[in-house]
């Protein structure tokens, strides 16, 4: 070999300079002068892998087929404000922890304390969203019905302990009546004592969830519970997974009205209840109409009651509004939440069975103005930072607040109720003829109601800029009500007339009456000197930017009155009724000065100007706000108004924004201004005869006019580019989606422009109730058990009834009896069905269609397999759910549903037929004819089954003809196709109708004290377990062992003539008996020694050769058993399948010859 330093190794090609340049000039030459060649390689762009590709297209577009489903019309409103809160029902079996989840999103919602947790509970989560609560209770009825209303169901189970039975069994509900969202909550995580297997708990749990509902369904896990609450992270969690839920419409929930009802009150007359208290009540209930519309001539269901008509139907107030809307927050603040749930004893008002208990909170309120100066100073900075509430005189809480008020009853207050003609006149109290007394209360009133008037006054008297005037008019304001009192005491001591006694009488009331109200003097005084404190503590913003306001000067006409009554004569006080009003300024001399003083401002810092009284002269100048220059009185304040300074720019500010206008007001800016006002004259006259309310709607107006001009458009522009929309298919989908979105949005705001504000009543009319408003209706003839026996925990729901459902007829589904239930179900055994709203009991007929479309009768549903059931009830649109379960009661062990089914039609009657064979014997028999008696009873029996095909044990088909005229009653001519034996059995397959029974019995679970106390009719068997009752036994119904004699048949006998010419070998072999036996066994044989060896040495071998044939007989024939077995198999299968082969062609031989004779008899 060469040395590695000397080898020559093969190098690279030399590259070629600038060849891809060459190439590219040529290139771009020869496209140039159109001389170019294009080169399509097919294969350039083909795809590696056919196969996979193919698969890829597949998966592709399977993923697509996948998400395709049908759209249904969701009927519910598209405004938050208009829908019903949200049904969300927590569910679980006992033990598992609903209450508590309940109370914990109770009060992460609303900060309240849960006691009882019973009846709907309806809470505020968002300014948009509400939910309404319901805890689903361990009962057959009512899992039921909470399955026919949940929008989401939150279950609940036990992850110590695991999955439970009624969890189950109400999933099987759900699926069948509409299945809503659902999400798991597993509880009691904190029992656990190892994290590993926590873990593998939660995965079996998750597994498991997933296999029931659909795979990555929502689950949560809650850890413990500290303070009877779960822990707020964790709850926190749950309510955020809750407020993403969207709701897909159920087709039943769409087409349907119900209402979940609240509370409800009996209105029944109370003298038709003592009269008789077993009598038809009047009940009204209350709820959210959710659903479809609520019609006022609907007929409802009351589930567990029964049908009614709706009596009376109105629009309530809604006791769980959301939030005002005008704040656009997203958040929801804790003073905003509320929560409504009335049968949980929370809130002001709680309902009981015999009355309603008004809750009015702390029962020791004290007024503000009542509380004492010390307490008042002390707490002053105090009540800066803390708001009290204050309630409208006109409001609940403010009119059970003035109940605490009232210190004396009805009839006290009637005996000294006083009436007053004429201001300032002497009142006449009732039941009373002493006019002294009268005087002297009148004067005490007097003079307490005018003391009263001129400290409430004193706060809004006219005052002066300057300290010394307010301390003036302060002493001036004391000397007056001092006066007051003396002149009042005067006008009291002259005009009483009565004794001494009765004067010490009096003064002693008097002295008492001002010791126990000594606590009340001065109360304006100290009230006005705690606020100027709390004004001076604190700094006010305005005052330090605009400078410190005026004050407010205010005359009041109690003051007028007051200086007025000091001025006059107190001796007849009813001239002064008649008196002329003097002019405020009209004073005498000694408080001129003070007028004078209080004149002197130009008044021009008043808060409210309408209260203000000029006369005369002394009108408000405002010559000084109409001067016009930069000396002005408006142009000195203009700088307050605005930040930064005034500044000239070379550009107008026209020229760079140009001109706009704002749809919302409808102004117009800019350099067009004056030419747009000069056109539109005539609308800024009807804007100016508008009120507020008027122009912002006629704004809105022309702003959506203008939204739908512009909307219009674009979609003529989306046409003219049909060809560019349809390249894209996602787009052309979306623009489809927004066009369908526009047009609901049109419709909608039509209904609206339609009926108005003003045609809300009309609208009621038209279209029904809402779903989200909240109804009373009221329903008369209810049974009287239904208001001693309800129970809160259990769900009332009215559920809207179509024409069509109130109707009853014959019901054909399709039925399955559920996998998990231990025994099958018998035919005319009573089932109670759950179906649309209504739950009842009822006879089903099972069947099974054939081939040739009859409904064959069973008797037992199939193990596996579907059947139908025919039963009477309420008529249901068909694709129906339908759900069967034996008995209602809680105490059945295993799994309670017992079958499922869907409703597929509806009819008056339903053709369900069951076998019936008829039996007869031959009595006389005439080659092919046979007479058949034992089968009929008559003639006419006979002649209505005439032509109809009969058949013998053996297979030999034939034909009833005739009845015979004479023999046995019943007896017919038959025909066959050989000839039968006497000893053939005869029968004939027929068809008999089976009658469905038209048995409906509602389950009326809230006229009894509970689901168990409703009874119904009992299976057949169970009354015979009941009662000992042995078992009907029909002996014509009994398995009777079959004994078949075997048949000795006679010799054949040939006759000799004919045996004569047979030949020998089918000649009959038969030896006659001897009576004597013949030579060769009367013989002895002697044999010799040698012959005796020989001979027994041959008997040996053939004992030998004796025993080996005889085992390989055992052999063989062991062998050829083991041979016949697997023959007989094989022999049975293809037997099978020849006769599924004679069956199909002898089918398709009949189609055809059925088509020929149709073919025929048309030509």
């Amino acid at each position: 070999m060469m040395d590695d330093a000397t080898q020559d190794h093969h190098g690279h090609k030399p590259k070629k300079a600038a060849r891809g340049a060459k190439e590219a000039k040529k290139d771009k030459r020869a496209k140039k002068d159109g001389s170019r060649v294009e080169r399509h390689n097919h294969r350039a762009f083909s795809v590696a892998n056919v196969v996979r590709t193919q698969r890829t297209v597949q998966r592709n577009l399977d993923r697509g087929q996948k998400k395709e489903y049908v759209p249904l019309d969701d009927r519910r409103a598209q405004d938050a404000s208009m829908a019903p809160p949200s049904m969300v029902v927590v569910m679980g079996p006992p033990g598992v922890g609903k209450s508590t989840l309940i109370r914990s999103l109770v009060k992460m919602y609303t900060n309240h304390n849960l006691t009882t947790v019973t009846g709907p509970i309806t809470v505020v989560t968002g300014r948009q969203r509400r939910i309404t609560l319901f805890e689903c209770p361990n009962d057959t009825a009512a899992m039921l019905d909470c399955a026919k209303i949940a929008d989401l169901v939150l279950l609940c189970v036990d992850a110590k302990f695991g999955f439970e039975m009624e969890t189950f069994e109400f999933l099987n509900v759900l699926q069948t009546h509409g299945f809503p969202k659902v999400m798991g909550v597993f509880t009691h995580l904190d029992q656990f004592r190892t994290t590993k297997n926590l873990r593998k708990t939660k995965k079996l749990l998750k597994h498991r969830f997933w296999t029931e509902i659909y795979q990555g369904a929502k689950m949560h896990y809650f850890s413990g519970v500290i303070n009877g609450k779960y822990l707020k992270n964790e709850v926190k969690q749950l309510s955020m997974f809750i407020s993403r839920v969207k709701y897909r419409p159920l087709v039943w929930r769409n087409t349907h009205p119900y209402v979940v009802v609240d509370r409800h009150e009996d209105i029944t007359h109370p003298n038709k209840v003592e009269e008789d208290p077993s009598c038809d009540r009047s009940v009204t209930f209350y709820g959210y109409v959710r659903g479809t519309h609520l019609k006022p001539g609907m007929k409802v269901h009351v589930i567990g009651v029964g049908d009614f008509p709706m009596t009376e139907v109105s629009v309530l107030p809604d006791p769980c509004p959301l939030p005002d809307n005008e704040n656009k927050k997203k958040s929801l603040k804790k003073k905003d939440s509320l929560l409504f749930a009335p049968l949980s004893n929370v809130g002001a008002v709680s309902f009981d069975k015999d009355a309603v208990y008004i809750d009015i909170g702390h029962a020791n309120y004290t007024k503000k103005e009542n509380l004492a100066l010390e307490k008042e100073e002390e707490d002053s900075n105090d009540s800066d930072s803390e708001d009290e509430r204050e309630y409208d005189a006109d409001e609940p809480a403010g009119l059970l607040r003035s109940l605490q008020d009232v210190k004396s009853g009805l009839n006290e207050k009637i005996e000294q109720a006083t009436l007053r003609i004429f201001k300032g006149s002497k009142p006449v109290r009732a039941g009373s003829d002493d006019s002294s007394d009268d005087e002297e209360s009148d004067v005490n009133v007097d003079g307490k109601s005018n003391f009263d008037t001129e400290k409430l006054t004193r706060p809004f008297r006219p005052r002066n800029s300057s300290p010394d005037s307010d301390r003036d008019n302060g002493s001036d304001d004391e000397e007056d009500i001092t006066l007051s009192n003396d002149s009042s005491d005067s006008d009291d001591d002259e005009d009483s007339n009565s004794s001494d006694d009765e004067s010490i009488e009096l003064d002693a009331s008097s002295s008492s009456n001002h010791a126990m109200s000594s606590w009340k003097n001065n109360l304006a005084e100290r009230a006005a000197q705690s606020f100027l404190s709390r004004e001076s503590s604190t700094v006010n913003l305005q005052e330090l930017i605009y400078g410190s306001a005026r004050k407010a000067m205010v005359v009041s006409d109690d003051i007028e009155g007051q200086q007025n009554l000091d001025e006059g004569d107190s001796d007849d006080s009813d001239d002064d009724f008649f008196k002329v009003r003097g002019k405020v300024g009209a004073k005498s001399s000694t408080d001129s000065t003070s007028e004078d003083t209080l004149r002197e401002p130009s008044m021009l810092g008043e808060e409210d100007s309408s209260r203000v009284l000029f006369d005369g002269d002394d009108s408000f100048n405002i010559s000084p706000w109409l001067e016009e220059g930069d000396d002005g009185l408006i142009e000195s304040i203009r700088d307050k108004f605005v930040t930064g300074k005034w500044e000239n720019s070379g550009t107008e500010p026209d020229e760079v924004y140009g001109d706009f206008e704002d749809f919302e007001t409808g102004d117009k800016f800019g350099s067009h201004q004056e030419a747009s006002l000069d056109g539109d004259d005539e609308e800024e006259h009807r804007l100016a005869a508008m009120t507020d309310d008027e122009i912002r709607a006629y704004h809105a107006e022309k702003k959506a006019s203008q939204k739908s001009i512009f909307d219009e458009k674009f979609d003529e522009e989306k046409k003219m580019l049909g060809g560019a929309i349809g390249e894209n298919d996602e787009s052309a989908e979306k623009d489809y989606m927004e066009s369908l979105q526009r047009e609901k949005e049109a419709r909608l705001r039509r209904n609206e422009d339609e009926f108005g504000e003003e045609g809300e009543r009309a609208r009621l009319a038209h279209e029904g109730f809402r779903q989200g408003l909240y109804c009373r209706i009221r329903i008369d003839y209810i049974p009287a058990n239904f208001m001693s026996s309800f129970d809160p925990h259990m769900p009332l729901v009215l559920g809207g009834l179509t024409p069509q459902e109130t109707n009853h007829g014959l019901i054909r589904c399709r039925f399955k009896k559920h996998r998990w239930h231990k025994r099958i179900l018998k035919c005319n055994d009573p089932l109670v069905f759950s179906m649309g709203w209504r739950r009842f009991q009822s006879v089903p007929v099972f069947s099974t269609e054939d081939e040739n479309g009859r409904h064959r009768y069973l008797k037992y549903t199939p193990e596996h397999m579907h059947c139908h059931a025919t039963f009477y009830g309420p008529q249901v649109p068909p694709n129906t759910g339908i759900l069967a379960i034996q008995k209602m009661s809680e105490s059945i062990a295993g799994f309670r549903i017992a079958a499922t089914g869907v409703a597929l039609e509806l009819d008056a009657s339903f053709h369900v037929v069951k076998k019936l064979k008829l039996v007869g014997t031959p009595s006389k028999i005439y080659k092919n004819t046979a007479f058949i008696s034992g089968m009929f009873n008559s003639d006419l029996e006979v002649s209505r089954f005439e032509g109809a095909s009969i058949r013998t044990v053996s297979g030999i088909r034939g034909q009833i003809k005739k009845a015979l005229r004479e023999g046995q009653p019943g007896s017919f001519r038959a025909t066959f196709e050989d000839k039968i034996l006497l000893s053939d059995i005869v029968f004939c397959r027929t068809w008999m109708p089976v009658e469905i029974r038209k048995y409906y019995n509602p389950v009326t679970n809230h006229l009894t004290q509970s689901t168990e106390g409703w009874r119904g009719m009992k299976p057949k068997a169970q009354l015979q377990i009941e009662t000992n009752t042995p078992i009907e036994v029909n002996p014509d119904s009994i398995y009777k062992p079959i004994e078949r004699p075997d048949r000795k048949f006679k010799k054949l006998f040939v006759p000799k003539r004919l045996e004569e010419s047979l030949p020998y070998a089918s000649k009959p072999k038969n030896e006659t008996k001897r009576k004597k036996k013949g030579y060769v066994s009367k013989r002895a044989v002697v044999m010799e020694a040698d012959e005796r060896k020989k001979h027994a040495f041959v008997q040996a071998l053939n004992s030998i050769r004796n025993e080996k044939v005889s085992i390989r007989r055992t052999k063989n024939a062991e062998r050829l058993q083991d041979k016949a077995k697997k023959n007989s198999k094989k022999e049975q299968a293809t037997a099978e399948k020849r006769k599924i082969d004679k069956k199909r062609k002898y089918r398709s031989e009949g189609k055809k010859e059925a088509a020929r004779e149709k073919k025929r008899a048309r030509s």
